[in-house]
């Protein structure tokens, strides 16, 4: 990699370490010829899948598009930038998993809302409101009713957590 200080085509790696839960390489860096230091960040390139929109037309996923929306349902609400910033992040890791070409709009739709419930309800129901397109104030309140039926995160991982004690106790001892 070229040296930023002295553009000399030569650098060699003094240290790497996993960073960002080891999606990325932090590797610092030292030039042959100045002894400049910096530090480089490597991060896989994937290619994102194009959403599939209601009228059926391909469209290339845009994170700026996804993030506006998110903002938007969280705007005056007690939600962190780092709240929405991981809930984003969430998302496009299923999109990745999803290994597809073709994500329909509807799927992606349905992971921000699985985001913003855990997050706050009331960016949950912004959210839904447009995705959905409700039309009545009915709508608003049969969304409500099914969202109050849901258990919430907490509830979620403590069912999780009596799954997995169940599991290993059901483990042959060795």
């Amino acid at each position: 990699m070229q040296c930023p200080f002295c553009k000399a085509p030569d650098t060699r790696v003094i240290d790497s370490r996993l960073a960002e839960d080891g999606t990325q390489v932090r590797r610092r860096r030292q030039c042959e010829t100045c002894d400049g230091r910096f530090t480089t960040f490597e991060k896989a390139q994937l290619q994102m899948p194009n959403i599939i929109k209601r009228s059926g037309d391909p469209e290339p996923y845009a994170e700026d598009k996804l993030r506006r929306g998110i903002e938007s349902a969280c705007y005056k609400r007690p939600v962190t930038a780092e709240q929405m910033d991981h809930a984003i992040e969430s998302v496009e890791r299923k999109l990745r998993a999803s290994t597809e070409r073709e994500v329909p709009s509807r799927l992606l739709g349905d992971w921000v809302m699985e985001e913003l419930r855990d997050l706050d309800h009331v960016a949950y129901v912004r959210f839904a409101s447009i995705y959905r397109r409700f039309e009545d104030v009915n709508a608003f309140r049969e969304e409500i009713e099914k969202l109050q039926k849901m258990p919430t995160a907490e509830q979620r991982r403590s069912q999780m957590s009596l799954i997995e004690a169940e599991a290993s106790a059901a483990r042959p001892k060795k």
